[in-house]
């Protein structure tokens, strides 16, 4: 049963109804057919519970550095009386070391452009240490590319994002190609998504 204070925990992100099918779609695909599936920044978690419901043979493992953003996983987590989504965790992509089990795919929405590149490179660094040869690695959100013509939509995100943290704003597909390309992964695959969005699949060599 929900509580009045799970429900003031639980946030809402309007582009997780708009794009939670698109990128159910793609992950259909690219997910394993048992396993843990690790979420690195799962902001509200209802992406989370939806995953989770969608691939009930998977272990959906939600993950967040930001206590509320926490507490809003673990709230909606609740309300869906899921069994395969796992209480969040504690994980920033900036930190040396996660201390986890080993996960059969990662899955990471809308970290990407909204965090410094080191993040990036956090994950990329610690995804080579977890996952084996051939498992996957999932990045969902805008990208410039160099042989696409860029959306206005996109131009003006990336300079709000900018006035908002310097070091944050939307990165080459090219430049994610070189990080995963140093930490032994491939990109198997890119695909447009709604609203302007990628999906970039990646594979440990």
């Amino acid at each position: 049963m929900t509580s009045e204070q799970d429900r003031e925990n639980q946030k809402h992100a309007p582009a997780t109804l708009r794009n939670r099918d698109a990128i159910a779609a793609v992950l259909q695909d690219v997910l394993p057919s048992s396993g843990t599936v690790l979420e690195i920044a799962s902001g509200t978690g209802e992406h989370a519970v939806y995953f989770g419901e969608i691939f009930s043979g998977l272990i959906w493992q939600p993950s967040d550095p930001d206590p509320e953003c926490r507490r809003s996983i673990a709230a909606w987590v609740k309300q869906a009386g899921l069994t395969n989504v796992l209480p969040p965790l504690q994980l920033d992509a900036l930190a040396s070391e996660w201390d986890i089990a080993k996960p059969a795919a990662i899955v990471c929405i809308n970290m990407v452009h909204i965090s410094p590149w080191e993040a990036s490179i956090g994950l990329f660094e610690k995804a080579a240490r977890l996952l084996d040869p051939g498992e996957p690695i999932m990045l969902y959100g805008p990208y410039f590319r160099g042989d696409a013509t860029t959306a206005q939509s996109n131009l003006d995100f990336d300079r709000s994002l900018k006035s908002r943290d310097l070091r944050w704003g939307i990165r080459e597909v090219d430049d994610m190609d070189v990080l995963a390309g140093k930490n032994g992964f491939t990109r198997v695959s890119l695909i447009e998504m709604p609203a302007n969005n990628l999906s970039l699949i990646y594979r440990r060599d």
